[in-house]
């Protein structure tokens, strides 16, 4: 194919092999930093510019919004460049403006506009505002067009009013957040209420499968579905209609999908479905002009806590694929180049997660320089931890111009790890960021506004209805709104039914009639005018109309400033939404606002220190980075202990962490630490052990004395061998002692327990001991923690 040379030129082999497959299934094993998104990138632009496929019969899916829009762009900006060389014989940037303008105009309508690129959620939702009329599931319930999305909290809402209304259940029994997740795993293993209770036959299965089933209902009955029903109905719904399926398998002729490793097995099932018309995978042979490319690592897989299976991307070669091994297969391709980081961050990686047994082998291959040592401290507590990583991110701030606070990146395995920088931080006046808090799209009054467009639309949306009845405050009180709902439930009406019935309003409205009708009379017009406005408008006029905006200046707080601001900024998004698509009515608009993540808004570009989990940072980079609290117990967790597909999972999850370096990767742990009320000695951790000492700076705990490798070049990194002591006075020393599993000791602290696990030998062992109550289970150094051997 030497005519594509110059089009593929900027590509290795192997993203080169995988790019100029054709037709047939192929999986893409694609490392850390290796270049999957150009992949992906150049692979549509290749399926549209040299084989000629319609760009409306091409299906990607991402893992993130974020990520869909910039496939997109880098596809009109790779055509662009092509077509201005094509047809102008220069580069796009030689072009006058307005020409540069004209041409991606048309690029985009050529090229990117009928791509359906997106989440599964996105996507599966687009498909539903097609075809979800002609879906009923097995109790009879139906759903329109015009559906809303429950986000989580939505959600929550529905199951708790199930909860302790409908079942006047004891909450702490069945706690509504706990019910809502047990729920939400099943739809994502594909089981109905009854499978659901088949599958926990115990009266806890039954009560949660009677919640369950209630729970559609309800959801049914409000016109909504949440985040799980937009992947499960669309499976069914193909499943239950051969004709629906065969139009879309017929759509889309060439399926991409990216971060394979996290699908589930609903999403598993959709894209099979989607691929083979519904014919078992195995036994699939008509790929003529059709393809199948997923890409992932399974490596990186560290979402089971989301239902993600990494064993479905194990299973692609049986279910899809020849079958044959890696130097002979044609249905797999290896992506090991790294293009982030420096070989001995690499190196590191490497060591660390060939510890693993369930992964497809490949190695990380560096394209940069050795770069510096890994700096490995240890710190008294969490305090001095903290204060040891802030010391080094300011002075390397200080030495170095090129670095801004946005290049550093502080990475804990859980939130409550955060306090302790945030506090240092905030004492040296370093500008910082908490990666995962509150989503835009979650505060209180942004729901609020989107609550009331959700009844423009929709108006079987009860849970939306009762969020702004008296939002603002209009004089309607609870024991009104009870009587209202409880008559809507008697005459088997949506609630919006009985508030447009003057008659009914008069009679169950008492003295909030006027109030209930003057409401009801506001939505209307909006409803009445809600097709010919763009989303905007309607945002402006509902902020403004509803009373919601003047509330908030009559309570004259900068909290309820900062509340008109975000208002300003969902008018804002909503601008913005019109200017990126040609479809930006209000129900389109509303979708989008539902399932934007906090992962499409993770690389904020202010000048600010990241602090996030490390399930939070991936998909990112830094270029540099400190991985934080590597402690028995702490990282790998507690859970991981009993468990070795889960601690397979944990060292997926620090594998993730260190690679998101990018120059320079600085590892902490500490003697003693505070994290849930009381102060104890921590172990260091397992992963620790696994990591090779040649490439260390700073002594590995446990690791056998080897040749100190040179000192980097950097100041703040050699600065960390004259860090203070690190260790505790010692306590006498004691013969070692063989602990054995099951043996029972005396902490001075806790008490009596006895060993669950033991982990090293001689003097590098340490121990997991159980005790009774609410201490529960803790891992500890017998050399550093007050124990005594109990006969």
């Amino acid at each position: 194919m030497s005519t594509v040379a110059p089009f593929l030129s900027h590509l290795n082999p192997s993203q080169r092999r995988a790019v100029e497959h054709f037709c047939g299934p192929l999986l893409v094993v694609a490392g850390a930093g290796s270049g999957k998104t150009r992949a992906l990138t150049y692979r549509v632009a290749n399926l549209i510019r040299y084989h000629h496929v319609d760009p409306a019969n091409i299906l990607a899916v991402t893992f993130t919004n974020k990520a869909a829009k910039e496939m997109k762009e880098r596809i009109e900006r790779l055509f662009s460049q092509q077509v201005a060389e094509d047809e102008y014989g220069k580069p796009l940037s030689a072009l006058p403006e307005r020409e540069q303008v004209q041409l991606r105009s048309r690029v985009y309508k050529t090229y990117v506009k009928d791509l359906w690129v997106g989440t599964f959620h996105a996507l599966c939702a687009r498909i539903l505002r097609f075809d979800i009329d002609k879906y009923k599931d097995d109790r009879g319930n139906t759903w329109t067009k015009q559906f809303s999305i429950f986000d989580e909290s939505d959600a929550q809402t529905l199951v708790k009013s199930i909860v302790t209304g409908d079942l006047n259940l004891d909450s702490k029994t069945f706690e509504p957040r706990s019910v809502r997740y047990a729920i939400s795993n099943a739809k994502n293993r594909g089981l109905s209420p009854e499978e659901f209770q088949q599958d926990q036959p115990n009266y806890r299965g039954r009560v949660i499968a009677d919640v369950y089933g209630r729970y559609i209902t309800k959801l049914a009955e409000n016109n909504a579905l949440d985040f799980d029903d937009l992947l499960l109905i669309p499976v069914r719904l193909f499943q239950q209609n051969e004709s629906i399926l065969g139009y879309w398998h017929h759509r889309f002729r060439h399926v991409l999908v990216d971060e394979y490793q996290d699908t589930n097995r609903t999403q598993y099932d959709l894209i099979r479905l989607l691929v083979t018309n519904g014919e078992p995978a195995r036994t699939y042979g008509n790929w003529n002009q059709r393809s199948a490319f997923v890409v992932g690592d399974v490596d990186q897989s560290i979402y089971s806590f989301r239902a993600a299976d990494f064993t479905i991307l194990m299973e692609f070669q049986h279910d899809f694929g020849d079958g044959l091994d890696d130097k002979e297969t044609q249905t797999l391709v290896k992506l090991e180049e790294n293009y982030r980081s420096t070989e001995n961050i690499l190196q590191m990686a490497n060591a660390l997660i060939q510890n693993n047994s369930q992964r497809i082998d490949k190695v990380l291959r560096p394209t940069r320089g050795t770069g510096e040592s890994i700096i490995c401290h240890r710190a008294d507590d969490e305090i001095a931890e903290a204060q040891y990583v802030v010391g080094q991110i300011r002075a390397m701030e200080q030495e170095h111009p090129d670095l801004n606070w946005r290049d550093f990146a502080i990475l804990y395995r859980t939130n409550a790890q955060s306090r302790a920088f945030e506090e240092v931080l905030v004492q040296w006046a370093v500008p910082y960021s908490v990666v995962g808090g509150l989503r835009f799209y979650d505060r209180k009054e942004v729901k609020d506004i989107l609550a009331y467009l959700r009844m423009v639309v929709n108006p079987c949306d009860t849970v939306s209805l009762l969020r702004i009845i008296n939002t603002p405050r209009r004089g309607i009180g609870k024991t009104t709104i009870d009587r209202l709902v409880n008559a809507a439930q008697e005459l088997n009406l949506p609630l919006w039914e009985v508030l447009v019935d003057e008659g009914l309003v008069k009679t169950y409205g008492g003295r909030s009639a006027r109030g209930l009708t003057t409401f009801a009379q506001q939505l209307q017009q909006w409803q009445a005018v809600a097709d010919d406005l763009p989303a905007s408008a309607l945002v402006q006029r509902v902020m403004e109309e509803s009373g919601y905006v003047q509330d908030l200046i009559s309570q004259g707080t900068d909290e309820a400033d900062d509340r008109r601001k975000n208002l300003d900024e969902l008018r804002n998004a909503a601008l913005q939404f019109e200017d990126e698509n040609e479809d930006a009515g209000l129900l389109t608009f509303l979708g989008s606002a539902s399932l934007a993540s906090d992962a499409d808004s993770k690389d904020d570009l202010s000048n600010r220190v990241s602090l996030m989990t490390l399930h939070s940072s991936k998909g990112l980079e830094f270029p540099v980075v400190f991985l934080v609290g590597l402690e028995q117990g702490l990282f790998p967790n507690y859970r991981s202990m009993d468990d070795p597909a889960a601690l397979e999972e944990e060292r997926r999850l620090c594998y993730v962490g260190i690679t998101r370096a990018q120059e320079q990767l600085f590892i902490t742990h500490a003697n003693a630490r505070r994290l849930w009320g009381s102060r104890e000695p921590a172990v260091p951790s397992l992963f620790l052990n696994e990591l090779p000492q040649e490439l260390v700076l700073g002594q590995l705990p446990h690791a056998g004395r080897r040749q100190r490798p040179p000192a980097p070049s950097r100041s703040a990194a050699s600065s960390a061998t004259r860090s203070p002591k690190t260790r505790p006075p010692a306590r006498p020393a004691a013969p070692p002692h063989n602990w054995q599993v099951g043996e029972k000791v005396l902490h001075r602290a806790f008490g009596v327990g006895q060993i669950t696990h033991v982990f090293g030998s001689g003097d590098k062992q340490s121990i997991a001991v159980r005790f009774p109550g609410s201490i529960g289970q803790k891992v500890l150094d017998p050399k550093l923690a007050p124990l005594d051997r109990l006969p």
